[in-house]
């Protein structure tokens, strides 16, 4: 009883979810800031997920309705767990178990799983082109995250959270500032922020993946998105920062805080800076600089650089 306790309230569902769309607020925010507007109130993310929960859902003809359905709540339980997981592991090292970095990472992938499902579901074209734009983005950030994400692995010498905290990989060493480089990315392409926006690409698709949704489906993914916004920075804070070390006082948990800030921030800049690439484009920069940029940080941190 106390795990579903965990998942659905603290620090599951519930709480990610208001983090993310605390998160989300202040991606906005920036985002007007930075266009010179005055950006909207703290709650307007609340609101708008609030009202899409009441509004109807279409379900569109000749669509697995099951399937349709269903699609959204991969994402919405896999981004949870793997929250779950992240904070317990910052809040207390001891409840770590083996392998959950593993674990994360496969978790961490349900919510662009749930994306494909979803727009192949809704038997829509241009939701169809964007599921096929997820599935290439899936398959090419994939494997220079991964590639970065073995540095603090090998750093720490172990695949549990618990040891890569007490060992963060950027620490004075090159190899981990250049695998925090390579993740970095990936994780924006994870994310499908700009300039890797490419499944949704409102002003080509119309939305894309997500144009067949609505109500609280649709809910369910404006949501999973948000809770991925607060979810994917703080890994990458967990994997090479030290994570937000809550049982070490005040002025450490204030620093964690502050680079998981600075996390959002440049995800922020990049988002309102660079533009969006095209699918080919996308391809060559995540297997190609982003995945040599991964490969080095390895060489080096198996030199002991």
């Amino acid at each position: 009883m106390s795990a579903v306790i965990q998942f659905l309230f603290f620090p599951g569902l519930l709480f990610t979810a208001g983090a993310g769309l605390l998160t989300s607020w202040f991606d906005r925010k920036l985002t007007a800031r930075v266009q010179m507007r005055k950006g909207p109130p703290l709650l307007q993310p609340f609101y708008d997920v609030g009202k899409l929960m009441i509004k109807d859902t279409c379900v569109p003809q000749g669509s697995p309705t099951w399937l349709f359905l269903s699609a959204p709540l991969v994402g919405l339980a896999g981004v949870s767990l793997a929250s779950m997981i992240l904070c317990q592991s910052m809040w207390n090292q001891q409840t770590a178990f083996a392998g959950d970095l593993i674990v994360v990472m496969y978790l961490l992938a349900f919510p662009s799983l749930s994306m494909i499902l979803g727009a192949f579901a809704s038997r829509n074209p241009l939701a169809s082109l964007g599921g096929s734009r997820e599935m290439k983005l899936v398959m090419s950030y994939e494997l220079p995250f991964i590639l970065a994400a073995c540095v603090p692995i090998f750093a720490a010498r172990s695949i549990q959270l618990g040891d890569i905290l007490s060992a963060p990989a950027v620490d004075g060493s090159v190899s981990g500032v250049l695998a925090l480089l390579a993740a970095a990315v990936a994780m924006q392409a994870r994310l499908t922020r700009v300039p890797f926006d490419l499944p949704e690409a409102e002003c080509e698709l119309g939305s894309g993946v997500l144009i067949e949704y609505s109500g609280p489906p649709l809910a369910m993914y404006k949501l999973t998105q948000a809770m991925m916004l607060f979810t994917g920075p703080l890994f990458l804070l967990v994997l090479y920062g030290g994570g937000i070390p809550f049982s070490e006082g005040w002025w450490p948990i204030g620093i964690g805080v502050l680079k998981f800030i600075g996390v959002i921030v440049l995800v922020v800049l990049v988002r309102n800076t660079a533009p969006r690439l095209r699918i080919d484009q996308a391809m060559k920069l995540l297997w190609g600089p982003v995945t040599l940029l991964a490969i080095v940080s390895l060489t080096l941190v198996w030199w002991g650089i």
